[in-house]
């Protein structure tokens, strides 16, 4: 499984770092800094030991974090296990309200059967034609929403149980 990418913004932009200040900065092993080096993060200077910017170092890291990203089309859920946008498996999706305004979309992943997980605001699931088949789950209707609630509470008042 591979790890996420580190936060750019931990690079003081006007500081120099070494590749194991580097590496101890982002908790990452030193070979990791040369394979960046490797992939295009510039260095000051041909020799060793080799001195990285702050700027040039957030900078690379940000250019990877935008290159890894995967944006979802609106039917389609981002798949963690699988770690690409899928389609949900027989176009089964339910929704699960978070809040009055907020909620979740929860289908199956079609190729490796895991629970993939997105938010949604409910006024844009509403316009969304591609999500007209949503089930809502019935944990969150409250009994208020029925018609005729149940009044059976389980409870046999006035009866005497015999031992």
């Amino acid at each position: 499984m591979g790890k996420r990418l580190p936060n750019p913004r931990l690079a003081k932009i006007h500081r120099n770092y070494t590749v194991e200040e580097t590496a101890n900065l982002y908790e990452v092993h030193k070979n990791t800094v040369s394979n960046w080096i490797k992939q295009g993060l510039a260095v000051c200077g041909k020799k060793r030991p080799f001195l990285i910017m702050g700027r040039d170092l957030r900078v690379f890291l940000e250019a990877k974090r935008v290159k890894n990203k995967q944006p979802c089309k609106p039917d389609e859920i981002y798949c963690m296990r699988c770690r690409a946008p899928k389609k949900p498996a027989a176009d089964l999706i339910e929704y699960k309200a978070t809040t009055a305004t907020l909620g979740n979309l929860v289908a199956i992943c079609p190729d490796c059967e895991s629970i993939m997980n997105r938010r949604v605001s409910l006024a844009k699931l509403k316009q969304m034609p591609c999500y007209l088949s949503i089930t809502q789950s019935l944990e969150e209707l409250h009994i208020t929403e029925c018609i005729n609630p149940s009044v059976n509470s389980g409870l046999n008042i006035g009866e005497e149980h015999h031992a």
